[in-house]
């Protein structure tokens, strides 16, 4: 009989992935956060011709290669202001990897995470995977994350917690006032605020904000990807940066797991970074039409839904059986409760998909509403 560590038996697969991998081919997948708009062209010449000259043919640095960290340090510049070295950056796998690696640097055995609830499904599972325990901190009615919640859940044993705007499941953004008692908490409790804005780019109202421009102490993370920001999902490139002393550790744990993230991508990220951005206004444009028709159509049925301002997710508040029959009628959402169990009532839609789509998919849940309430 195989022994399994208790860790892994602790964590099971996704729900976002059950339900996706049970929907039959003819579906309307309202499931993954899979942008439907093409790499841009700049990004993938730059990975064809990386491989073209040979250049994506050995391990590059631990990092990643200078010139992709110093494209994301001027980023980071010019959209946050931050003064971002280079050597402080981690190309990773993704900015899953930059998840794993952040929380395997900063969580001993029995340490608690507080994490949002409901909230991104990695958020738990990597905790648990770095020997935590996760803390789950209830959301606001408007499914923002509340700073009040977070500091009345850290303890003695708390080493991080997590917030994340835009915000995956809930499209929520966090106002400026949220995201300074977010770097406020870290600084005065002396725990990582660990910072997941891989929708930054993604906001229709009002503006993205990063604790790591209010923090007064090296207390915050930040991880970030080309994978919303550029629709570059398959790629696997994110990145993961803060202070010398986290980054060195954090490079501890990618060097094992990873050594480097794949070189063709690191270019094509590069290319992404430094290119044209004319790709980003018009998918924000575009999911902000998609995010409109999807409330409309909502307010037609009867859903109630608080109003998502950036990402591309809506979490409608749903009658129990709900998510069954959408399913049963070739409409997969995902049940509230996969993120948490403050999320059981509600259902997560991804709007990242065509408009004739989704109108046929709100026709569907019509029928599904109606058939359960």
């Amino acid at each position: 009989m195989p022994n399994f560590s208790e860790r892994v038996e602790r964590i099971s697969i996704s729900g976002i992935r059950e339900v996706f991998e049970a929907a039959g081919d003819d579906a309307i997948n309202l499931g993954l956060g899979q942008p439907d708009f093409p790499t841009p062209e700049h990004a993938r010449r730059a990975a064809v011709d990386a491989i073209e000259d040979g250049k994506a043919d050995a391990y590059t640095e631990n990092k990643g290669i200078r010139s992709l960290r110093e494209a994301i340090a001027a980023k980071h510049r010019a959209d946050q202001g931050v003064d971002l070295d280079p050597a402080n950056v981690i190309a990773t796998a993704g900015g899953s990897e930059a998840l794993h690696v952040a929380l395997e640097a900063h969580v001993d055995e029995g340490d608690e995470v507080v994490i949002p609830d409901p909230g991104f499904v990695s958020y738990d599972a990597l905790t648990k995977l770095a020997g935590g325990e996760p803390v789950p901190a209830p959301l606001r009615d408007d499914l923002t994350i509340d700073p009040a919640a977070i500091e009345d859940a850290i303890t003695d044993d708390t080493a991080a917690f997590v917030v994340n705007s835009p915000g995956n499941p809930t499209g929520a953004v966090s106002s400026e006032a949220d995201v300074r008692e977010f770097a406020r908490i870290a600084d005065e409790h002396d725990v990582l605020c660990l910072s997941d804005e891989v929708y930054e780019y993604t906001v229709f109202d009002g503006e993205h904000y990063s604790p790591m421009e209010f923090a007064e102490t090296d207390s915050v993370v930040v991880v970030n990807s080309a994978s919303k920001l550029f629709s570059m999902t398959g790629w696997r490139l994110g990145w993961v940066y803060g202070s010398d002393e986290r980054v060195e550790r954090m490079l501890r744990v990618h060097q094992y797991a990873q050594a480097c993230a794949s070189a063709p991508a690191q270019y094509a990220a590069e290319g992404a970074l430094r290119g044209d951005r004319g790709i980003v206004d018009e998918m924000t444009a575009s999911f902000e039409r998609r995010r409109d028709l999807l409330l409309e159509g909502f307010d037609e049925i009867g859903l109630d839904c608080p109003t998502p301002q950036g990402a591309f997710y809506a979490m409608p508040r749903v009658p129990e059986g709900f998510v069954d029959e959408c399913i049963d009628r070739g409409v997969i959402v995902v049940p509230g409760e996969a993120f948490g169990e403050h999320g059981r009532g509600h259902a997560r839609i991804s709007y990242a998909t065509d408009e004739s789509e989704l109108r046929e998919a709100l026709d569907v849940m019509g029928e599904a509403y109606e058939a359960v309430r």
